[in-house]
């Protein structure tokens, strides 16, 4: 398995992160208490703010960013092109969503846009590696 492949599961993992942030206000409390609603988790969800609404918002720009990335990796290396290279974007990707996810919970809006615009480019150079 190549690192990209393994940077596709990280991907794929990152909103699952996002949204355990989001939810942790909400662990260990009763649901009457503000505690996380497992019955009713979008509506609980939605009432949250601060960082937590961030951290839902990126979940949902996370799982977004998802399909391109892996349709890049996926027709690279279908494509036969370098893999060093592909390997490389697809870190970068990694690296860029990361960070992107900080500058969300931090509320840095305008370097987090920058942040997301290369995270795309990275996805759209995997087509061209």
């Amino acid at each position: 398995m190549t690192l990209a492949n393994y940077c596709l599961i990280v991907a794929a993992l990152l909103p699952v992160v996002c949204a355990a942030l989001a939810k942790s206000k909400g662990y260990g409390k009763r649901r009457r208490d503000g505690g996380f609603d497992n019955q009713d988790p979008r509506a609980w969800l939605s009432q949250q703010t601060g960082w937590q609404a961030r951290a839902n918002a990126a979940q949902a720009n996370s799982f977004e960013a998802l399909p391109l990335f892996v349709a890049g990796v996926l027709a690279a290396q279908q494509m036969h092109l370098d893999q060093g290279r592909i390997d490389m974007l697809a870190l970068a990707f990694i690296g860029l969503r990361v960070v992107f996810i900080a500058l969300y919970l931090g509320n840095q809006a305008t370097l987090r846009s920058l942040v997301w615009a290369l995270g795309m480019a990275t996805s759209i150079a995997l087509f061209f590696a």
